[in-house]
């Protein structure tokens, strides 16, 4: 849905009527030249100069009358919505190490592809944020604490190695205590910063405390939690020599969400995690304000001027 232009000065827009009866003026002599023409026939003044081309006269009283439009709307001072990014937050990014992350499912296995998607995603985030890295499997640990240092976090992503089982109630748990250590804002030590999890998973809970019981304390503490199934249902891996399926379980990562009022996405190849890492940068990272866009409707008037112009420019040269 386009939302509505506001102004600050509504009631300088009374001169578009100007711009109407100008337009309407317009069309009525407009009128009247092509009647004209249709009775009289051709005079001797048109044998001697060419005709000018209604098609460019009629855009270069167009582009005008557009001209002053946009002159009109900036006059007074609209306002719009523009993303600007927030002032502060920390983002905990909650990586599953479980083993299934070892399937070739995703080029070139689960875990490599969400690595260097993720190192992408912290450079998205801005500068303001702290970043913290969780990682669970079969146990959760806070591998980086909440922190400025972009480097430190994308070392801390590099070094992920593979454990047994898959813990997801335990991540969300790490991450809730993770996001304790933000530092504070020296000039608003009482005013926390807000706070989410960006959690990505591929598996199942089968150990340790209950996802949709963590989801609630999330809740509960407002924190929101973005999910990401990632992988395919045809994942699998080597166990002992063994053929093991991995198959992402949306359901409980929906599940998640859902509960903690974040949102669920899912994710098949390296080219969508991307995407959506991209995308919740932008919904975390960056909130709506309204401002004045003046400058935009005069860069408008700006363009319509230029058009109706080179219009009159190119009529004109058709006179000796």
């Amino acid at each position: 849905m386009i939302p509505m232009i506001q102004f600050m000065h509504p009631g300088r827009l009374w001169a578009l009527v100007i711009v109407v009866l100008l337009a309407i003026g317009y069309l009525i002599l407009s009128s009247r030249r092509q009647g004209t023409r249709r009775t009289g026939g051709r005079t001797r003044l048109d044998l001697v100069l060419p005709r000018d081309s209604a098609l460019k006269r009629h855009l270069s009283v167009i582009a005008s009358f557009a001209a002053v439009v946009a002159l009109v709307i900036a006059w007074a001072q609209p306002t719009g919505v523009v993303q600007v990014p927030r002032e502060r937050a920390t983002i905990v990014l909650t990586i599953d190490i479980s083993k299934s992350m070892r399937a070739e499912d995703v080029e070139p296995n689960r875990l490599s592809a969400a690595q260097a998607a993720a190192t992408e995603f912290v450079d998205l985030l801005p500068s303001t944020f702290n970043i913290a890295l969780v990682t669970f499997g079969g146990t959760a640990s806070i591998v980086s604490p909440p922190t400025l240092d972009r480097g430190a976090v994308k070392k801390a992503i590099e070094s992920i190695e593979l454990i047994p089982a898959t813990a997801i109630g335990e991540g969300i748990h790490t991450s809730l205590d993770a996001l304790t250590l933000a530092p504070q804002d020296p000039d608003h030590p009482d005013d926390p910063a807000p706070g989410a999890i960006v959690l990505l998973s591929d598996g199942y809970t089968n150990i340790g405390r209950d996802s949709a019981e963590a989801a609630q304390t999330a809740k509960d503490r407002g924190v929101p939690i973005y999910t990401i199934a990632y992988g395919t249902e045809y994942g699998y891996v080597y166990e002992d020599g063994h053929k093991v399926n991995v198959p992402v379980n949306h359901k409980e990562l929906a599940d998640v969400a859902r509960i903690s009022g974040g949102t669920k996405y899912a994710a098949e190849s390296v080219g969508d995690l991307r995407s959506i890492y991209e995308s919740l940068a932008r919904d975390i990272g960056y909130q709506e304000q309204e401002v004045e866009v003046t400058d935009r409707y005069a860069f408008y008037a700006l363009l319509f001027t230029l058009v109706a112009g080179l219009g009159v420019v190119s009529l004109a040269a058709r006179w000796p």
